[in-house]
């Protein structure tokens, strides 16, 4: 075997021996993009995000959720005042009070609740999406040696 070919050799293992990889999260326009390629071993990446459905769920939060946790915490207000009033002067009136209030407590923290992860998603999507963005900038000059541009 000759030198040349035994460097090759070499330099074929080393190449499928190499683990360190960067990939962005989005197409570079120019004959790039598509699914990410699999690691070492077929392993595939342990970050994948998707800021479009984080800020699709956040308005699923928003437009389904949030709405029909207030429609029904209405609907429950007005038969319950409506109890109330009928069994005024009894125990179950207070009994009542107290079951209204607690449920108004709970429908008050769970409005809290789809609040933060609607603003957590929202959030998350910008931050994803900026650094995505900064790192494709930190790569442009160096891309731009290597093409020659």
């Amino acid at each position: 075997m000759s030198f040349d070919d035994e460097w090759a050799q070499q330099k074929s293992a080393a190449a499928e021996r190499q683990s360190s990889q960067t990939r962005l999260n989005q197409s570079s326009g120019e004959g790039g993009g598509g699914s990410p390629p699999p690691l070492l071993g077929g392993a595939s990446p342990d970050l994948a995000a998707t800021p479009a459905k984080k800020s699709a769920a956040a308005d699923s939060i928003e437009k389904n959720l949030e709405g029909g946790t207030v429609t029904a915490a209405d609907a429950a207000d007005e038969g319950t005042r409506g109890a109330i009033s009928e069994f005024g002067g009894w125990d179950t009136a207070a009994g009542l009070k107290k079951a209204h209030s607690h449920w108004d407590s709970q429908v008050n923290r769970l409005m809290a609740r789809l609040h933060h992860e609607k603003a957590s998603l929202r959030a998350t999507a910008v931050s994803f999406s900026h650094h995505e963005l900064d790192l494709e900038a930190d790569f442009r000059p160096v891309r731009s040696r290597i093409d020659g541009v």
